[in-house]
């Protein structure tokens, strides 16, 4: 399979195309919701002159620059993968069975991980191998996904030279080519979380799932399946086919994060949050809060060096003497005053 090397993608730095996101949730998945974009080919014509100032800056990728060889073959089937997961290796997948559930990568990683602010996946491919404190060891890109295979989607590990991995690995080479030299780039990450000085709460995030989220994902959780029902126009939340507890949007801070950047869906704009921090907190209390809603939990323990370990993962041993309870739900402002008096340095 041929490389990109000695040919050349010029970063193409536009504004960023309008984005319709569909349903309360991503990540990553760590992690959840499935995206309806725009094509990136398509023009911005329609764009009014606010709309193209307010998304300046941002990166987007031009898909008809995938090269008509076989590497860009593999590179169009890693897109195709990361947008419909499910059809292709969920539990009836087309080409295999690896995953134990039928959502999708870019239900997390929007706009098939290109998407700003949503556990943006353009620069993995320069980031691995990568220490991971999860695992408390350094981890290839191919292990990485694998990782969120076995973790969200409740699957089992793709062989590594599978047809599937070349090509999961192959797309996120070539979408590396649009990130500047020096890996800066706007929208690389979610929106970070001011934290307030109480608690997240599952019960005001109660109400507001009831307002701005189960209108799509349904009352209990439950989702919706597509027209085929090979995987979810609206992907459930928790549940036998939810994420599970080892997963990134199974933390409350985490979740918050990326529910701040992308929801609702036809509320939130690029960059522009619609829920506060305090709201998106406490969504994520709620959805996350297991003696309400129960998941797959195969009881997997992680971060065996507890000084890597986030601070709202909420399974002890802890370095600290703060209950299980406040490093999950917070407040969070105590914690993290006492690793900084420590001279530590907290994850989250």
């Amino acid at each position: 399979m041929q490389d990109l090397a000695g040919k050349e993608i010029r970063l193409k730095i536009v504004p960023m195309k309008k984005t319709f996101l569909i349903g309360l949730f991503s990540a990553l998945s760590i992690a959840v919701f499935n995206s309806c974009t725009k094509s990136n080919s398509q023009t911005l014509a329609s764009k009014t002159t606010e709309e193209k100032e307010d998304e300046e800056g941002y990166i987007t990728i031009d898909t008809s620059q995938i090269p008509d060889d076989q590497f860009g073959e593999s590179v169009r089937y890693g897109r195709e993968l990361m947008m419909k997961t499910a059809y292709y290796i969920g539990p009836n997948g087309k080409n295999g069975q690896y995953l134990g559930n039928k959502m999708n990568c870019t239900n997390c990683h929007q706009d098939a991980g290109t998407k700003p602010h949503a556990f943006n996946l353009m620069s993995s491919h320069d980031n691995y191998p990568q220490y991971r404190g999860r695992e408390n060891k350094v981890l290839t890109l191919a292990e990485r996904v694998n990782n969120c295979i076995m973790r969200p989607h409740s699957g089992k590990p793709l062989p590594l030279d599978s047809k599937e991995m070349v090509a999961f690995l192959s797309y996120f080479k070539w979408i590396s080519k649009f990130v500047p030299k020096d890996g800066n780039f706007k929208g690389a990450k979610n929106l970070e979380i001011e934290f307030p000085d109480v608690a997240a709460s599952p019960e005001r995030g109660k109400v507001l799932f009831a307002e701005n989220c189960a209108r799509c994902h349904g009352n209990n959780g439950e989702g919706v399946y597509n027209a085929d029902k090979s995987g979810y126009t609206y992907p459930p939340l928790w549940g036998q086919y939810g994420y599970q507890p080892g997963s990134s949007m199974h933390r409350v801070i985490k979740q918050a994060q990326w529910l701040k950047s992308n929801m609702p869906y036809d509320k939130v704009q690029l960059g522009k949050p619609y829920l506060t921090d305090k709201q998106a907190l406490d969504i994520a209390a709620y959805v996350n809060d297991d003696s309400q809603h129960s998941r797959p939990n195969p009881k997997t323990l992680d971060y065996p060096d507890k000084m890597g370990k986030p601070i709202d993962y909420a399974h002890s041993p802890f370095n600290d003497n703060f209950s299980e309870e406040q490093h999950k739900y917070g407040p969070y402002k105590p914690i993290i005053a006492y690793w900084k008096k420590q001279g530590w340095k907290a994850v989250y």
